[in-house]
């Protein structure tokens, strides 16, 4: 197949960056179906006169319809995405992108998908499908499974359903709440997730911030600690991957621990932890929740992240060196491997 691809790239070179641009079109329009054509240019970052020949084209063959509500793909558009995926990596170039990610971050399994979530919403719901996929791939009956919060573990959970091998799962929040839409908040994400897969979940009543008086108190809750033993016999995290003063703002840190955090050169965040460039803990949350060691026990660790501005905090925290998994976006990756180059 790469073979093939390569002669098509010299024989058509025109012909691949089209297929690119559809592929992506009936991709985009397969996560926010029904869409209007305004808005799917703009997620598409493209104009509305550019598009509407698009659109007729795959209308005309019978990949796409158009109600008043807005363009959908039928059911032909739909197989000819799905037929499509497994081309689409090498088409595109992403599975030697990922190739290249995997030695440069040292992590076994790395999955790239299309766009740049920074620029388009579409890449986000991409990320989660691929994830929800993933996981289902990765678990086992009686699994017990811990997630954070945040939009790309939301993604994650719109994405999932039923089988058979989510039997007798327990999903567990890896952390307390955070100061952030109640529907991204671990607890809400674990208990969608059960839903979702019909498995079972347990929720953690506790602020993401502690101060450390309160700490202890809450530590010795009955409740609190069932759920804390629980996720010390985790086998599966699914996570995603913050910059650190984003994630500081939104936990509400005054200016002088933002300043704080950016002598001591903090760049991602992950389970309440702060690293640097160099992948060194330089500052740690008082709160209760899954423990770096106990994601370093995991059997699994998917870490979920995409954009360009996600580039620096993915590589400090592929330096601790703790996850199986990778699943990101070209933005990203791209910005990774020109950071490493330099």
């Amino acid at each position: 197949m790469q073979r093939f691809i390569e002669m098509q790239q010299k024989l058509l070179p025109d012909l691949v960056p089209v297929m690119r641009d559809r592929y992506m079109l009936l991709r985009s329009i397969s996560h926010q179906q029904p869409i209007g054509r305004r808005a799917l240019a703009q997620a598409m970052q493209t104009t509305e006169r550019i598009l509407r020949a698009e659109v007729e084209l795959l209308k005309e063959t019978g990949l796409l319809y158009v109600t008043a509500a807005g363009m959908s793909l039928t059911e032909e558009g739909a197989q000819v995405l799905e037929e499509m995926e497994p081309l689409a990596s090498d088409l595109f170039g992403l599975s030697e992108l990922a190739e290249q990610l995997q030695q440069v971050l040292g992590i076994p399994q790395v999955v790239v998908v299309q766009g740049n979530a920074d620029h388009s919403a579409w890449v986000l719901e991409e990320l989660g499908r691929v994830g929800a996929r993933l996981l289902k791939q990765y678990i086992r009956e009686g699994d017990i499974v811990a997630v954070t919060g945040g939009t790309s573990v939301a993604s994650v959970a719109h994405h999932l359903a039923p089988a058979p091998s989510f039997r007798g799962v327990q999903f567990v929040p890896a952390r307390g709440g955070l100061g952030e839409r109640v529907e991204l908040q671990a607890n809400t994400l674990a208990s969608a997730m059960a839903a979702k897969t019909g498995s079972s979940y347990r929720l953690l009543h506790v602020p993401d911030r502690l101060r450390p008086d309160a700490l202890q108190t809450l530590m010795e809750e009955p409740q609190v600690q069932d759920v804390l033993s629980l996720l010390q016999q985790t086998r599966i995290v699914v996570h995603g991957i913050g910059d650190a003063l984003t994630m500081a703002k939104r936990r509400s840190y005054t200016e002088a621990e933002l300043q704080e955090l950016r002598a001591s050169g903090a760049v991602s965040e992950a389970f309440g932890y702060y690293f640097d460039a160099a992948g060194q803990i330089v500052h740690r949350l008082p709160t209760i929740g899954l423990q770096l060691e106990d994601v370093q026990r995991a059997e699994t660790v998917l870490s979920i992240a995409g954009g360009e501005s996600k580039a620096k905090a993915i590589l400090s925290f592929a330096k601790q060196s703790c996850q199986n998994v990778l699943i990101t976006d070209e933005g990203a990756a791209r910005a990774i491997l020109s950071a490493t180059r330099l």
